[in-house]
């Protein structure tokens, strides 16, 4: 681990970015704005400086070999986006209650394509396990990428949401413009109070 932490800062200011924030050793690490498959990368090394060894979504089309293996060893979970989602939940959902460190990374986008919504995994597994989420980031422009404030999920999802629209005004990805709406479609539903039961 301590090599691991030093190769990663090592890389980060090679690459000259400059690493924010301290990763919390439990809870749901979600990644924004979504633009390059670089994101994850960079996103791997803030959390590897601070000695925290995550697990990552991953959309299963992407474990073909002899790549799979390599991301399964980085902690790669794959993910199929045309199934419904509960199963993998459920399983999250234990592994989370099982161990005392446990940081999962979402990228809440769900594509490197623009959208006007991202996915609402990330809410229904915080509020399932109840832990908290930190808000991780990635800025091209002033290449800076870390990690924000953490926080608890209360339910009412507007008001969550409010929250988090307001720290990611200002973080723009790898690619400028091409991030996805910080919004879940459950805000446009007659009552926002209670977490969202649909899309993983």
């Amino acid at each position: 681990m301590p090599v691991r932490s030093a190769l990663a800062r090592g890389l980060l200011r090679a690459a000259r970015w400059k690493k924010v924030g301290t990763a919390a050793r439990t809870g749901i690490f979600i990644g924004a704005p979504h633009t390059s498959n670089w994101d994850w990368v960079v996103s791997l090394l803030v959390l590897w400086a601070d000695h925290v060894s995550p697990r990552i979504l991953i959309k299963r089309e992407l474990f073909w070999w002899p790549l799979g293996s390599v991301l399964r060893a980085l902690g790669g979970i794959p993910t199929d986006r045309g199934a419904g989602g509960g199963g993998l939940v459920k399983r999250l959902v234990e592994q989370a209650r099982s161990e005392d460190e446990f940081v999962l990374v979402i990228a809440v986008d769900g594509t490197r394509a623009k959208t006007d919504h991202w996915k609402s995994g990330f809410y229904r597994i915080a509020r399932a396990t109840g832990l908290p989420i930190t808000l991780g980031f990635v800025d091209g422009p002033t290449r800076t990428a870390g990690l924000g404030p953490t926080m608890h999920l209360t339910g009412d999802v507007r008001a969550d949401m409010d929250v988090i629209r307001a720290f990611y005004a200002d973080k723009h990805g790898v690619h400028p413009g091409r991030g996805s709406t910080p919004r879940l479609r459950e805000e446009d539903a007659p009552t926002s109070k209670d977490a969202p039961t649909s899309e993983a």
